[in-house]
Order: C-alpha cells, then sequence, then structure tokens
C-alpha cells in the first residue's frame, strides 16, 4: 500500500484545538474548577502524545521547545490538583472505614489532607501568576506551531512512531509484570496514553476496530491512575513501615490502601497481556489488512 493510500487525520489542527481549548477554559474564570485542571492537564498529554507522531520529519529543536513548554503547563497544574486528588481519596477511606479514623483525630498529617482545599472566590498564593505563566506559555506555543508546516507529512512514517510507542508499552508492561513497583507503573501509565492518544489519529483505518482498542487502554489507564492515587496517598502520610515506627491504626489504614491497589492491579493485568502481551503485532491487534508501510 502506498503511503498516499494511508488516510489519517491531521495532527496540526487537533493540536491547535488542544491549545486553544485550554486557553478557553482557563480564562473563562479566574479560579479554575478541578474539573478544568484535569482536562488541560489532559489536553497537554494529548498534545505532547501527538507531537511526537511528526517529530522524526520536522526540525526536532522546534518540536522540542514545544514539547517541553506542554509539559511545563502540566507540571504548573500538577500541585493544583494532587491536593485535591489526595483529599478525595482520603475522605473515601474515612466514609469506609470509620473506626480507624476516629483513632487518628489527632493526626497531623490526615487532617492536614482532609482540610478543605477547594479554592473558592480568589486564587490562593502564587496561582494567580502561574495562570497568567501558563496562558502565555499556550499562546506563545500555539503561535509556533501555526507555522509548523505538517502538510506534508508521510503517514507511513507516522505509523512506524505509532509502533514504536507500542513497542515502548511492551517493554514497560513486561518490566511492570514481573517487578510491579509504583515507580515502574506511572511509567507503564504515561506511556500507555501516549499511546491512546496516538492511535486516535489512525482511527479511520479501522475505525470500530480501533474504537475498541481505545476504549480498553482508557479504562486500563484510568485503573492505573487509581493505583498512582493511592501511592501519592501513601506517600503524602509519610509512611514507610518499619515495626514499631507508627501507631497501629496507621499500619491498618495502609494495609486497606493496598488491599484496594490489589484490586486495581487484579483488573490491569488481565486486559494489559490482552494488549500489550509480548510478540503481538501492531498492524494485527488494529485490525488493519495489508497494511505494508
Amino acid at each position: 500500500m502506498e503511503p498516499d493510500s494511508v488516510k489519517i487525520k491531521e495532527i496540526k489542527p487537533a493540536i491547535s484545538g488542544y491549545i486553544r481549548n485550554s486557553i478557553t477554559m482557563l480564562t473563562r474564570e479566574q479560579v479554575p474548577s478541578d474539573k478544568v485542571i484535569h482536562d488541560v492537564r489532559v489536553l497537554m498529554k494529548k498534545s505532547r502524545a501527538a507531537l511526537k507522531l511528526p517529530a522524526p520529519q520536522m526540525d526536532l529543536e522546534y518540536i522540542t521547545k514545544d514539547i517541553i513548554a506542554l509539559r511545563e503547563v502540566g507540571r504548573k497544574m500538577c500541585n493544583w490538583r494532587e491536593s485535591s486528588v489526595l483529599r478525595k481519596e482520603l475522605c473515601k477511606f474515612q466514609k469506609e472505614f470509620p473506626g480507624i479514623f476516629s483513632r487518628l483525630e489527632d493526626n497531623e498529617k490526615i487532617s492536614s489532607i482532609l482540610k478543605e482545599t477547594a479554592l473558592k472566590e480568589a486564587p490562593y498564593g502564587g496561582m494567580s501568576s502561574e495562570l497568567n505563566e501558563i496562558t502565555s506559555l499556550l499562546r506563545k506555543t500555539g503561535f509556533r506551531i501555526r507555522f509548523e508546516t505538517m502538510s506534508r507529512l508521510d503517514p507511513g512514517l507516522l505509523f512506524r512512531e505509532l509502533e514504536k510507542t507500542y513497542a515502548k508499552v511492551v517493554d514497560i508492561y513486561l518490566s511492570c509484570r514481573n517487578n510491579p513497583q509504583p515507580e515502574k507503573l506511572h511509567e507503564f501509565r504515561k506511556r500507555a496514553k501516549d499511546f491512546l492518544y496516538q492511535l486516535y489519529f489512525f482511527r479511520s483505518l479501522n475505525p470500530s476496530a480501533v474504537k475498541v482498542i481505545e476504549r480498553k487502554v482508557d479504562n486500563l489507564t484510568q485503573y492505573l491512575g487509581k493505583y498512582n492515587n493511592l501511592t501519592q496517598l501513601i506517600k503524602a502520610l509519610g509512611y514507610t513501615y518499619s515495626a514499631g515506627k507508627y501507631p497501629p491504626a496507621i499500619d491498618e489504614l495502609v494495609v486497606r490502601i493496598k488491599e484496594k491497589q490489589d484490586r486495581y492491579l487484579s483488573r490491569i493485568w488481565p486486559q494489559a497481556f490482552k494488549l500489550f502481551r509480548p510478540g503481538q503485532n501492531l498492524v494485527t491487534l488494529l485490525g488493519f489488512k495489508l497494511l505494508m508501510i
């Protein structure tokens, strides 16, 4: 099959749309809601993943600059979202295990996490200036991308980049399966999201099959995200097990958190094997026929 016959979604308009929508959401209100912060961070991940596809066919210096700028936007917003996520997760455990928390009423770290952190009418701390920095970064990046030439991209080379992304996911999946450390699982989630967001551009090659794979990968990353949230919660508690180091109630709480993580892993592994098992061909997985790229 000749490259011209491989029709994929245009990358440049998609990235421009991600950035434009992010600016709109962030400037709509004085204080961005938790949902807006989450949605913008997702759009930043989509933008970075999309930019990686044409990178070998473009000026690497400019593409790298754009990717770094978009990563910086996500980094600046990370702390805003993290405190809210940790509070919500801990509240769930408080509701499920009130007996444990009744013994932890004087625990300063738990009290600090449970304290209301939602933003109200005005930005707190340096958030206002950070919002200005973020929107400035987005506008500058969007302006640069306007003048990037992406009209003559070789779709065959784009697909090869997708295959490289898939191979990275397979590698980190196998690493996690053999040694499931929290840091590796977090990396697994990030690489799987790259694959998910890049796969979107190839949906037209087999819409029904690709959409099924997208749903499965999205579901997998959701569970990996929930697992990581609990990892961050344990870190926020400052917990590293040592006999007699903590009150029994803290030990019990962390055991309960670990139990929930185990349940997430029990959902992750079967789906991950079907998607990323060793030796699996991406073309076959996606149901592409005679795709000679």
